[in-house]
């Protein structure tokens, strides 16, 4: 089996469980040695055990609070201590809030969300530009396909995301001139435990995630492993890309729907 992302060096905030820990896996499978972070340790801890016993390639927890701006320089200096240099960065860390409504949402609210979902990408990508230059990497944020679609009750959600592919552009034209790529991916419906966890806070769990599956053309919803692989293309086979948005929504973005807020 060929490696795609032999001895390349990849950073993945957030990695520990979701999007991210499928990035992470799909990464290591294809020989990359990949640095991943998350806020608690146990579940990184996890992963990074499994991986490394499985290989080819290699990876290393770092307990991290992304929405820190010293947290995440110090995840970029224990990469290069650790592996020497930078190939690629994954943005992937956030958090979408239980959906509320604008009125009940404070600024606080949405200042913490902005900072977490949205600063955090500008500053990993500030402080690891540097060494990404060094070795023609790229960057990879994690959007939504909601900063397309628009999604209910979630407004500041939104925000981020439509405004980390907003940024992914801008900086895929200042970065241009060093030959690093910066591309986003916007994923639809993944079957995540953050996707359960919302989920569990409606009144029929098991119909919300039926309906979740019915969103999409596919009639279901994406994998963990599978936002690895579309990852894993943008960060090793597509080259001529940047600046692009790839939506990962199995066709969720599609066709028609009945979505009047007017009673029939």
């Amino acid at each position: 089996m060929s490696l795609r992302y032999h001895n390349k060096v990849a950073i993945v905030t957030g990695g520990s469980k979701g999007i991210g820990s499928g990035i992470v896996k799909v990464f290591v499978e294809n020989g990359a040695n990949v640095v991943f972070c998350a806020i608690g340790d146990g579940a990184g801890e996890a992963l990074e055990a499994e991986l490394n016993k499985a290989g080819p390639g290699s990876c290393k927890f770092v307990l991290c609070d992304i929405s820190k701006e010293d947290d995440i320089k110090r995840l970029i200096a224990v990469t290069v201590e650790h592996y020497g240099h930078i190939d690629c960065l994954v943005n992937n860390a956030g958090w979408h809030p239980p959906h509320k409504p604008t009125d009940d949402t404070t600024a606080e609210e949405f200042r913490d969300l902005l900072n977490l979902n949205l600063v955090s990408y500008f500053l990993a990508s500030k402080y690891a530009l540097p060494y990404l230059r060094q070795h023609r990497g790229n960057i990879i944020n994690i959007a939504s396909l909601v900063a397309t679609i628009g999604q209910k009750h979630a407004a500041p959600y939104v925000a981020t995301k439509g405004a980390i592919t907003a940024m992914t552009r801008a900086m895929a034209v200042d970065e241009s001139q060093y030959n690093v790529r910066v591309n986003s991916i916007s994923p639809g419906s993944v079957l995540t435990p953050l996707w359960k966890e919302l989920a569990a806070q409606t009144p029929d769990p098991a119909a919300t995630i039926k309906a979740g599956e019915n969103h999409q053309l596919m009639g279901r919803m994406g994998t963990e492993v599978e936002c690895g692989l579309v990852a894993l293309f943008l960060a090793a086979d597509a080259t001529f890309c940047t600046g692009i948005d790839l939506l990962a929504s199995g066709g969720a973005e599609l066709n028609y729907g009945f979505k009047s807020q007017i009673p029939p």
